[in-house]
């Protein structure tokens, strides 16, 4: 676990127990605020505190920064001893649950001495929480599946399974005429890596068939809620799925409501009230009446901002941005012109060159790099100096047939070793369009030691991208203890681009990151790491994940045309 991840887990537990204790209703809030703070920072925390700018981050006051820093310091926490020992509950396990926050743990705890996943299970399973205050035979049946979904590991969703899901069902209720507006909202529209629940919002005439519809929806498998305006049910995979009728005049208030983060939405509203307004759900009210409600540009504009889009919207300074008229012109999938990164059946890949080609051509790109996998990484049938020499051979003979309209690069992914060395000789690099330098061992090296790894391999003059630079995989394996700040700084020295790679279990970098590259002057590539045709497709989800980092198409190299990417990574 990352330093930043285990900040944000002290902080949450700090809140979540200080609710169930119930002795200041706006404490937690802060706490609360700062994991989001510290989930979404772009930087390592440890780093920050070393120069005294914890309090820099937006949400971290002095209070926190204090918490903050003695757990760094010393790996304790003495507002959290005493807590737990006050609060005797794993609140992070039981928060884990989907369905179940701080007020049931606090009822379960304080009526059926309930401390941890075991004890809840054991309770439901006896039906006890079923005569509790504000808890139903229904509600008891929910948390035993709750705690089912948490043990089969399927509490969140990757972005690219939510999409696929949210598509199927989206689908199926445009085929009811009667349905006159359907999008998708909440995190999902934000395109966050991962979705807790899909949140869909509806216009129609008849909304009950709508609703009857939709928890008949193929993939059901329990019936959470069913009402005329409002219904819930939880898919087999696991999934939560929302949907809300809204009147036609309301569906732009709503939409903005149901997208924007909790801190979004709650800076919004303060807004709203400086100004004399009142922002809900419904709409933009002065007094009783409605300003705006029918469209969400003609919220923002009436709060004197401009229409912030969906990606941003998490208060990490768009609100301000906006409020200036200065919120970047974000990447979008018109502006890519080739993909730097992929692989073929010559290393672990599973389509020929030729085929990769093709579904490349079809995209329409201007170039596309071939960049198959180098020996050390013996796994994946890695290439030694004598086949990448005839592959490079080859994709000049591939040029030169005329059978495709791009430019075919010469690649390949290199392996990092141990001590920063690179897997191939400096005479073959030098014979290769686009190096690309990867981290695919000792995984578990120290900070220190993996910071000078890679930054020796950046130093490189023949290195030009460094690949998924974290080495993460979401809900799999954290990302590599590494200090970010040098690393890009010794990219910018050395000319390096970092890489965005966009297969959705990595979105490696990650959005603050991406600011923090881009902050440096670094430039981006935003490649697919594609192992088979399909996953071309992929670079939407890069784009989502750029758009989230605030990148224009200028921060992104291979929307550059031919001529002026390769003139900007020659050495």
């Amino acid at each position: 676990m990352t330093r930043n991840a285990e900040v944000a887990q002290i902080l949450q537990e700090i809140g979540l127990l200080l609710e169930i204790e119930g002795k200041d209703k706006f404490k937690p809030l802060a706490y609360y605020r700062g994991v989001r703070s510290i989930t979404s920072l772009g930087e390592d925390v440890e780093s920050i505190a070393k120069r005294n700018g914890l309090t820099d981050i937006p949400g971290i006051g002095k209070s926190l920064a204090e918490v903050i820093k003695s757990y760094l310091e010393t790996g304790r926490v003495e507002i959290l001893e005493g807590l737990r020992t006050r609060v005797p509950v794993k609140v992070l396990e039981l928060d884990s649950i989907p369905g179940v926050g701080p007020k049931t743990i606090k009822l379960v705890y304080e009526k059926l001495g309930v401390t941890d996943l075991d004890s809840l299970e054991k309770a439901a399973n006896e039906g006890k929480l079923s005569g509790l205050p504000g808890l139903g035979d229904k509600t008891q049946s929910q948390i035993i599946e709750g705690i089912q979904i948490v043990r089969a590991g399927h509490e969140r969703t990757l972005l690219a399974d939510a999409l696929s899901t949210a598509e199927r069902i989206e689908n199926e209720l445009r085929k009811l005429k009667i349905v006159k507006q359907l999008t998708i909202a909440g995190s999902t529209r934000r395109r966050r890596e991962t979705i807790g629940d899909l949140d869909f919002l509806v216009i129609a005439t008849e909304p009950e068939i709508v609703m009857n519809a939709f928890v008949k929806t193929k993939g059901v498998s329990a019936i959470i809620a069913h009402g005329p305006t409002k219904s819930s049910v939880r898919l087999e995979s696991g999934l939560q799925v929302d949907l809300r009728v809204l009147p036609n005049d309301s569906f732009g208030a709503g939409l903005q409501y149901f997208t924007g983060s909790v801190d979004h939405n709650v800076k919004l509203r303060s807004i709203a009230q400086k100004m004399g307004l009142r922002l809900n759900e419904y709409g933009l009210f002065r007094g009783e009446k409605k300003v705006s409600g029918e469209d969400e540009e003609g919220i923002y504009k009436s709060l004197g901002l401009q229409w912030i889009p969906p990606e941003l919207r998490e208060d990490t300074g768009e609100i301000e941005a906006a409020q200036k008229g200065k919120l970047p012109n974000l990447i979008t999938m018109k502006d890519i012109r080739g993909d730097l990164h992929s692989h073929t059946d010559q290393s672990d890949g599973k389509n020929t060159i030729e085929e990769m080609l093709n579904a490349a051509q079809a995209l329409g790109y201007e170039y596309y790099c071939v960049s198959d996998h180098t020996q050390s990484l013996t796994i994946a049938h890695g290439m030694d100096e004598g086949r990448l020499l005839e592959r490079i051979k080859e994709i000049d003979e591939l040029n030169s047939s005329g059978r495709w309209k791009m430019k075919i690069l010469k690649g390949a992914e290199v392996d990092i070793l141990a001590d920063g060395a690179l897997d191939i000789e400096d005479d073959v690099l030098s014979q290769l369009d686009v190096v690309t330098v990867s981290v695919h061992s000792r995984w578990k090296d120290k900070k220190e030691v993996m910071t000078k790894r890679v930054c020796h391999a950046l130093e490189n003059r023949y290195v030009h991208i460094l690949g998924h630079p974290t080495g993460r995989l979401i809900g799999k394996r954290y990302q590599l203890e590494i200090d970010l700040e040098q690393v890009f700084e010794t990219a910018k020295k050395h000319n390096v681009m970092m890489e965005l790679n966009a297969h959705p279990e990595r979105l490696d970098l990650n959005a603050g990151n991406l600011r923090a590259a881009t902050k440096v002057g670094l430039k981006i590539a935003i490649n697919t790491d594609a192992h088979r045709t399909s996953e071309l497709d992929n670079m939407q989800f890069g784009i989502f994940q750029a758009r989230r980092g605030w990148l224009t198409s200028d921060d992104v190299i291979n929307t550059y045309p031919l001529k002026k990417l390769m003139k900007h990574i020659k050495k």
